[in-house]
């Protein structure tokens, strides 16, 4: 698999190459930071490793650029340590958040379980689910519901295949991250709400309002 590095730190740039060549991942390194979005047209990645703070215009401005184009799984890097850049970074689009200085054998730990929760989920023979009048397309990410339609990111999908797949069943936050993530020590709490509230908002859009439901202290279902 193809992963894009956009990191103007040479030093962190070459070692982050070199973990990823080790692991056997084809790497694209951005030289060129205002040609990003055409860099990702040609090179079409398979994830996107984001610095935040960029020449030019920052990763934010970049992730942006992306979403218009592609649900492309991404992971933000950054040496900013606040909760407002972390809960930014999932609600423009990002999919997970490093922050610097990191180890690279928790980068590559990400980056193995987020290719596996974008990926895997593609591999079913069930293209579409089907429940009170949402459709949802498990190949492109969009769900539709009386002529609107939305498109969700990797780790929203694969929350709303969940709870599609069991609805009416109460799925518990701890059930959902392992679904998600696979390892519970590499996420947190604050990254499963920032893509929940996320998703929700999207189904708003839609017109399926509190669609999803939280039972305080249990989790979350659909009905």
């Amino acid at each position: 698999m193809k992963i894009m590095i956009v990191e103007d730190d040479p030093v962190i740039r070459d070692l982050v190459e070199e973990s990823l060549i080790r692991w056997g991942f084809e790497t694209i390194k951005v030289i060129n930071y205002e040609l990003i979005l055409q860099d990702f047209k040609q090179s079409n990645p398979h994830l996107v490793l984001m610095d935040i703070n960029l020449p030019t215009f920052d990763g934010f401005y970049w992730c942006q650029k992306i979403r218009e184009i592609s649900n492309v799984p991404m992971i933000f890097l950054s040496s900013r340590n606040t909760p407002m850049d972390m809960v930014m970074s999932m609600n423009i689009g990002g999919d997970d958040y490093v922050q610097k200085p990191f180890h690279t054998d928790v980068l590559i730990a990400k980056i193995n379980a987020l290719l596996r929760r974008s990926y895997s989920y593609m591999d079913v023979q069930i293209n579409k689910l089907d429940h009170d009048g949402v459709i949802f397309n498990l190949e492109d990410g969009t769900i539709r519901y009386e002529g609107q339609t939305s498109v969700l990111t990797k780790t929203e999908s694969i929350i709303l295949k969940i709870l599609m797949k069991q609805k009416g069943t109460v799925i518990s936050r701890k059930n959902m991250m392992r679904s998600l993530w696979d390892d519970e020590s590499f996420i947190d709490e604050n990254t499963l709400s920032v893509n929940m509230v996320r998703l929700r908002k999207k189904l708003d859009s839609i017109g399926k309002k509190n669609w999803i439901v939280t039972k305080k202290g249990q989790g979350y279902l659909i009905l």
